[in-house]
């Protein structure tokens, strides 16, 4: 079963991200508050949108994600932050169905485009993202500003 979370789901999409950072090798760099992701998905300027996969009653998996604009194409589109299952409930269909229901809600939403980055080291995620006919974008670089890189260009 595909959900959206609720404000009290919010201790369990911390623990879900905390899972998925230490599955990519990055612990070190979780930093957030849950008042912060409170915040930043159930108040009125909501900043992104968190769907749960359950199996007979628990969470297993989440898809957080939030809008973004192709501007040649003049409609808005879905950007999939992370998407993450439990590893030991994994093959059984939870990540397409969040993929799934996610590309139902850009569908509803005219979008233009579902996307995502997915770390080159990934092969299973790769290939999973492959089996459903999603393609890399080969072309494109990923550049990212933050802490003081990102206040230094701020503050020029």
């Amino acid at each position: 079963m595909i959900r959206p979370a609720t404000r009290s789901d919010v201790p369990t999409i911390a623990a879900l991200i905390r899972a998925l950072a230490e599955y990519e090798r990055l612990a070190h760099a979780v930093t957030f508050d849950e008042s912060d992701l409170d915040e930043h998905l159930f108040s009125s300027k909501r900043h992104a949108e968190v769907l749960l996969a359950e199996d007979a009653g628990e969470v297993v998996g989440f898809a957080l994600f939030f809008h973004n604009y192709s501007t040649f194409r003049a409609k808005p589109g879905i950007y999939l932050e992370d998407l993450f299952v439990q590893p030991e409930k994994r093959g059984r269909g939870h990540g397409k169905a969040l993929l799934a229901a996610l590309a139902r809600l850009a569908v509803e939403r005219s979008c233009a485009r579902l996307e995502w980055a997915v770390l080159n080291w990934n092969e299973p995620a790769i290939g999973f993202y492959r089996s459903l006919g999603a393609l890399p974008m080969n072309e494109w670089t990923v550049y990212r500003l933050t802490d003081d890189a990102l206040t230094n260009l701020a503050n020029a």
